[in-house]
């Protein structure tokens, strides 16, 4: 049975990005010292604008999409294992947080457009929460998002060009976003929904979200 392969060097691209932020809180204050610290700071390095296409056909910026804070996941829905688990553990988080009273919303974003129609995100994500957006957009379009995230998502090697279910490597981590695209902090694939609940309950309130 094939399988999705996490792709590790997407892992250190993503801390060097988030490097320059944890030098400088080591020399300013840290309003997230207890929930973790430095990872907060890479805003500057992780996040950016972008254009896509919701499941119900609409047209929405980053800046309608993150409103208000947001969990945001980027994978696929052909993915036979890592994908459903880090979506439904993001689905998950938003419940547990919704518990204590923090509204923040769930993003599904396809890194496989060809096959990830308006339809096909937007049946994925309400299967896994009521309130999850999926979107897609085009090859240019998501390209655009995968690089403002640091992304990396690529066609397996070794398989045949025409191949239906061929699989996508990619990096696995899920975005807590505060709203006006400030990146709070990241969640690595296979972290549980409850610590993760946790975490971003802190970062969410220090930041005043």
């Amino acid at each position: 049975m094939k399988s999705s392969r996490i792709y590790g060097v997407a892992a250190l691209v993503l801390a060097a990005g988030l490097g320059g932020g944890a030098a400088w809180f080591a020399m300013n204050d840290n309003p997230f010292a207890e929930c973790g610290g430095g990872m907060a700071t890479g805003a500057a390095a992780i996040g950016g604008p972008f254009t896509l296409v919701s499941g119900a056909g609409e047209r929405v910026t980053s800046a309608e999409v993150i409103d208000r804070p947001a969990l945001l996941y980027f994978g696929y829905t052909f993915c036979p294992d890592v994908c459903p688990v880090d979506a439904a553990a993001m689905a998950q988080t938003a419940d547990l947080l919704a518990e204590q009273g923090l509204d923040v919303k769930t993003a599904f974003i396809t890194v496989d457009p060809a096959r990830d129609t308006q339809d096909v995100v937007r049946d994925f994500a309400a299967n896994l929460h009521p309130e999850m957006i999926g979107l897609t957009g085009s090859e240019a379009e998501i390209d655009a998002a995968k690089s403002a995230y640091r992304v990396y998502a690529e066609k397996a090697p070794g398989q045949a060009a025409d191949d239906p279910y061929y699989l996508v490597d990619h990096s696995a981590f899920i975005y807590l976003m505060a709203a006006e695209d400030r990146l709070l902090t990241v969640f690595r694939h296979g972290t549980p929904p409850a610590e993760m609940a946790e975490t971003a309950s802190c970062y969410l309130r220090a930041a005043g979200a």
